[in-house]
Protein backbone atom coordinates (compact mmCIF):
# COMPACT_ATOMS: atom_id res chain seq x y z
CA UNK A 1 0.00 0.00 0.00
CA UNK A 2 3.34 2.33 -0.12
CA UNK A 3 4.26 3.60 -3.23
CA UNK A 4 8.29 2.86 -3.38
CA UNK A 5 9.13 6.31 -3.81
CA UNK A 6 6.98 7.23 -0.49
CA UNK A 7 9.70 8.12 2.21
CA UNK A 8 7.55 6.65 5.67
CA UNK A 9 9.96 6.84 8.47
CA UNK A 10 10.37 3.51 10.54
CA UNK A 11 8.90 5.16 13.78
CA UNK A 12 5.78 6.97 12.33
CA UNK A 13 2.33 4.13 13.11
CA UNK A 14 0.29 3.50 9.88
CA UNK A 15 -2.52 0.99 9.63
CA UNK A 16 -1.99 -2.23 7.74
CA UNK A 17 -4.87 -0.85 4.92
CA UNK A 18 -3.42 2.87 5.07
CA UNK A 19 -2.16 3.33 1.06
CA UNK A 20 0.96 6.27 0.28
CA UNK A 21 1.06 7.60 -3.07
CA UNK A 22 4.18 8.11 -4.76
CA UNK A 23 6.40 10.97 -3.47
CA UNK A 24 5.05 11.64 -0.18
CA UNK A 25 6.55 12.17 2.88
CA UNK A 26 5.36 10.65 6.48
CA UNK A 27 7.38 11.74 9.82
CA UNK A 28 8.62 9.52 12.73
CA UNK A 29 5.64 11.22 14.70
CA UNK A 30 2.63 10.29 13.00
CA UNK A 31 -0.18 7.98 13.25
CA UNK A 32 -2.37 7.10 10.47
CA UNK A 33 -5.87 5.07 11.34
CA UNK A 34 -7.32 2.27 9.27
CA UNK A 35 -8.83 3.29 5.84
CA UNK A 36 -7.14 6.26 5.20
CA UNK A 37 -5.92 7.28 1.59
CA UNK A 38 -2.77 9.28 1.07
CA UNK A 39 -2.23 11.02 -2.08
CA UNK A 40 0.79 11.69 -4.48
CA UNK A 41 3.33 14.18 -2.48
CA UNK A 42 1.79 14.73 0.79
CA UNK A 43 3.50 15.85 3.68
CA UNK A 44 2.45 14.94 7.16
CA UNK A 45 5.19 16.27 9.32
CA UNK A 46 5.73 16.51 13.20
CA UNK A 47 3.53 14.64 15.90
CA UNK A 48 0.45 14.41 13.65
CA UNK A 49 -2.41 12.00 14.43
CA UNK A 50 -4.34 11.48 11.56
CA UNK A 51 -7.70 8.95 11.66
CA UNK A 52 -9.99 6.63 9.69
CA UNK A 53 -10.76 6.52 6.16
CA UNK A 54 -9.73 9.91 5.42
CA UNK A 55 -8.63 10.96 2.12
CA UNK A 56 -5.54 13.10 1.48
CA UNK A 57 -5.44 14.79 -1.69
CA UNK A 58 -1.59 15.39 -3.81
CA UNK A 59 0.40 18.23 -2.30
CA UNK A 60 -1.61 18.48 1.08
CA UNK A 61 0.82 19.87 4.24
CA UNK A 62 -0.39 18.65 7.69
CA UNK A 63 1.75 18.84 10.76
CA UNK A 64 4.25 21.43 9.96
CA UNK A 65 5.63 23.90 12.44
CA UNK A 66 3.45 27.02 13.19
CA UNK A 67 3.79 30.16 11.22
CA UNK A 68 3.78 32.09 14.78
CA UNK A 69 7.32 33.94 15.16
CA UNK A 70 6.88 33.13 19.20
CA UNK A 71 6.96 29.78 18.29
CA UNK A 72 10.43 28.20 19.29
CA UNK A 73 10.21 24.57 18.83
CA UNK A 74 8.27 23.54 21.63
CA UNK A 75 6.51 20.01 21.43
CA UNK A 76 2.62 20.57 19.45
CA UNK A 77 0.51 18.79 17.59
CA UNK A 78 -2.12 18.10 14.89
CA UNK A 79 -5.63 15.89 15.50
CA UNK A 80 -7.75 15.30 12.75
CA UNK A 81 -10.39 12.80 13.22
CA UNK A 82 -12.38 10.41 10.84
CA UNK A 83 -13.99 10.56 7.29
CA UNK A 84 -12.38 14.00 6.76
CA UNK A 85 -11.81 14.89 2.93
CA UNK A 86 -8.60 16.56 2.17
CA UNK A 87 -8.13 18.31 -1.25
CA UNK A 88 -4.96 19.37 -3.08
CA UNK A 89 -2.77 21.76 -1.24
CA UNK A 90 -4.47 22.24 2.12
CA UNK A 91 -2.03 23.57 4.96
CA UNK A 92 -2.60 22.75 8.61
CA UNK A 93 -0.12 23.53 11.23
CA UNK A 94 0.37 22.19 14.29
CA UNK A 95 -0.73 24.20 18.14
CA UNK A 96 1.82 26.57 19.94
CA UNK A 97 2.21 26.73 23.80
CA UNK A 98 0.13 29.65 23.99
CA UNK A 99 -2.84 27.79 23.39
CA UNK A 100 -3.75 24.07 24.03
CA UNK A 101 -0.38 23.05 21.95
CA UNK A 102 -2.95 21.12 19.48
CA UNK A 103 -4.78 22.38 16.03
CA UNK A 104 -8.03 19.63 15.38
CA UNK A 105 -10.22 18.80 12.98
CA UNK A 106 -13.17 16.46 13.75
CA UNK A 107 -14.86 14.16 11.70
CA UNK A 108 -16.81 14.30 8.35
CA UNK A 109 -15.24 17.62 7.39
CA UNK A 110 -14.71 18.67 3.37
CA UNK A 111 -12.18 21.05 3.34
CA UNK A 112 -11.29 21.61 -0.33
CA UNK A 113 -8.08 23.04 -2.50
CA UNK A 114 -6.05 25.69 -1.02
CA UNK A 115 -7.15 25.73 2.70
CA UNK A 116 -4.91 26.86 5.36
CA UNK A 117 -5.62 26.18 9.28
CA UNK A 118 -3.18 28.17 11.13
CA UNK A 119 -1.92 27.25 14.70
CA UNK A 120 -4.19 26.21 17.39
CA UNK A 121 -7.64 26.26 15.37
CA UNK A 122 -10.56 23.87 16.44
CA UNK A 123 -13.18 22.75 13.77
CA UNK A 124 -15.93 20.86 14.52
CA UNK A 125 -17.68 17.91 12.43
CA UNK A 126 -19.66 17.97 9.10
CA UNK A 127 -18.02 21.71 8.13
CA UNK A 128 -17.39 22.66 4.60
CA UNK A 129 -14.45 25.01 3.51
CA UNK A 130 -15.00 25.93 -0.01
CA UNK A 131 -11.52 26.89 -2.24
CA UNK A 132 -8.81 29.24 -0.61
CA UNK A 133 -10.32 29.69 2.77
CA UNK A 134 -7.46 31.37 5.27
CA UNK A 135 -8.18 30.54 8.95
CA UNK A 136 -5.57 32.64 10.85
CA UNK A 137 -4.42 31.41 14.57
CA UNK A 138 -6.75 30.71 17.30
CA UNK A 139 -10.23 30.61 15.36
CA UNK A 140 -12.89 28.00 16.25
CA UNK A 141 -15.17 26.53 13.68
CA UNK A 142 -18.52 24.95 15.13
CA UNK A 143 -20.49 21.92 13.53
CA UNK A 144 -21.85 22.24 10.15
CA UNK A 145 -20.40 25.54 9.18
CA UNK A 146 -20.17 26.32 5.55
CA UNK A 147 -17.26 28.88 4.33
CA UNK A 148 -17.58 30.11 1.07
CA UNK A 149 -14.38 30.05 -1.49
CA UNK A 150 -11.60 32.83 -0.29
CA UNK A 151 -13.10 33.70 3.17
CA UNK A 152 -10.72 35.16 5.49
CA UNK A 153 -10.86 34.82 9.22
CA UNK A 154 -9.42 36.64 12.09
CA UNK A 155 -7.22 35.21 14.36
CA UNK A 156 -9.03 34.30 17.81
CA UNK A 157 -12.34 34.42 15.75
CA UNK A 158 -15.38 31.75 16.83
CA UNK A 159 -17.56 30.87 14.33
CA UNK A 160 -20.72 28.98 15.44
CA UNK A 161 -22.18 26.32 14.20
CA UNK A 162 -24.61 26.12 11.06
CA UNK A 163 -23.04 29.17 9.90
CA UNK A 164 -22.63 30.41 6.48
CA UNK A 165 -20.45 32.73 4.78
CA UNK A 166 -20.39 33.75 0.99
CA UNK A 167 -17.50 34.09 -1.14
CA UNK A 168 -14.82 36.52 -0.29
CA UNK A 169 -16.07 37.35 3.13
CA UNK A 170 -14.04 38.65 5.42
CA UNK A 171 -14.77 37.67 9.18
CA UNK A 172 -13.01 39.86 12.00
CA UNK A 173 -15.53 39.39 14.60
CA UNK A 174 -17.05 35.83 15.92
CA UNK A 175 -20.08 34.99 13.64
CA UNK A 176 -23.31 33.67 15.56
CA UNK A 177 -25.09 30.20 15.18
CA UNK A 178 -27.02 29.68 11.95
CA UNK A 179 -26.31 33.80 10.80
CA UNK A 180 -25.25 34.08 6.96
CA UNK A 181 -22.73 36.57 6.63
CA UNK A 182 -21.19 38.58 3.36
CA UNK A 183 -18.78 41.20 2.42
CA UNK A 184 -14.78 42.37 3.68
CA UNK A 185 -15.70 43.35 6.36
CA UNK A 186 -18.75 41.20 6.91
CA UNK A 187 -22.35 41.71 7.90
CA UNK A 188 -25.10 39.31 8.54
CA UNK A 189 -28.11 39.21 6.15
CA UNK A 190 -30.38 36.58 7.78
CA UNK A 191 -30.83 33.17 8.91
CA UNK A 192 -29.04 29.51 7.49
CA UNK A 193 -32.47 28.60 6.67
CA UNK A 194 -31.86 26.40 3.38
CA UNK A 195 -28.82 24.73 5.04
CA UNK A 196 -31.22 24.24 8.30
CA UNK A 197 -33.87 22.58 6.03
CA UNK A 198 -31.24 20.12 4.68
CA UNK A 199 -29.67 19.13 8.18
CA UNK A 200 -33.65 18.45 9.68
CA UNK A 201 -34.80 21.41 11.02
CA UNK A 202 -38.81 21.74 11.11
CA UNK A 203 -40.40 24.56 9.98
CA UNK A 204 -41.08 25.68 13.71
CA UNK A 205 -37.28 25.64 14.34
CA UNK A 206 -36.73 27.26 11.51
CA UNK A 207 -39.32 30.11 12.25
CA UNK A 208 -37.93 30.52 16.27
CA UNK A 209 -34.63 31.17 14.30
CA UNK A 210 -35.55 33.65 12.08
CA UNK A 211 -37.65 35.64 14.72
CA UNK A 212 -34.21 35.40 17.11
CA UNK A 213 -32.31 36.79 14.57
CA UNK A 214 -34.96 40.18 14.32
CA UNK A 215 -34.28 40.26 17.93
CA UNK A 216 -30.30 40.42 17.89
CA UNK A 217 -30.57 42.31 14.69
CA UNK A 218 -33.26 43.91 13.64
CA UNK A 219 -34.85 45.59 17.12
CA UNK A 220 -32.44 48.04 18.35
CA UNK A 221 -31.72 46.53 21.03
CA UNK A 222 -27.81 46.29 22.91
CA UNK A 223 -26.29 42.66 22.90
CA UNK A 224 -27.14 42.41 26.50
CA UNK A 225 -30.87 42.84 26.17
CA UNK A 226 -31.19 40.88 22.92
CA UNK A 227 -29.56 37.91 25.48
CA UNK A 228 -32.30 38.33 27.35
CA UNK A 229 -34.77 38.65 24.93
CA UNK A 230 -32.89 35.44 23.26
CA UNK A 231 -33.05 33.35 26.69
CA UNK A 232 -37.05 33.59 26.98
CA UNK A 233 -37.12 32.58 23.43
CA UNK A 234 -35.15 29.76 24.12
CA UNK A 235 -38.10 27.86 26.31
CA UNK A 236 -40.13 27.68 22.99
CA UNK A 237 -37.94 27.25 20.50
CA UNK A 238 -34.76 25.06 21.93
CA UNK A 239 -32.37 25.39 19.12
CA UNK A 240 -32.01 29.33 20.16
CA UNK A 241 -30.47 28.15 23.27
CA UNK A 242 -26.84 27.25 21.07
CA UNK A 243 -26.98 30.81 19.92
CA UNK A 244 -27.63 32.12 23.88
CA UNK A 245 -24.66 30.39 24.48
CA UNK A 246 -22.27 31.27 22.38
CA UNK A 247 -23.77 35.64 23.19
CA UNK A 248 -22.94 34.64 26.50
CA UNK A 249 -18.94 33.62 25.99
CA UNK A 250 -16.27 36.27 25.35
CA UNK A 251 -14.99 37.39 22.51
CA UNK A 252 -13.92 39.70 19.78
CA UNK A 253 -17.92 41.15 19.87
CA UNK A 254 -19.68 39.53 16.81
CA UNK A 255 -20.80 40.32 13.27
CA UNK A 256 -23.91 42.56 13.83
Amino acid sequence: MIHATAIVHPGAHLAADVEVGPGSVVGPQVEVGAGTWIGAHVVLDGRTRVGRNNRIFHFASIGGPPQDKKYKGEDSSVEIGDGNTIREYVTINRGTALDANVTRIGNDNWIMAYVHVAHDCRVGAHTVFANACQLAGHVVVGDWAYLGATTLVHQYVHIGAHAFTSMGTYLSQDLPPYVVAAGNTAEASGINSEGLKRRGFDAGAIAGLKRAYRTLYREGLSLEEARRALEAQAADCPPVRELVEFLARPGRGIVR
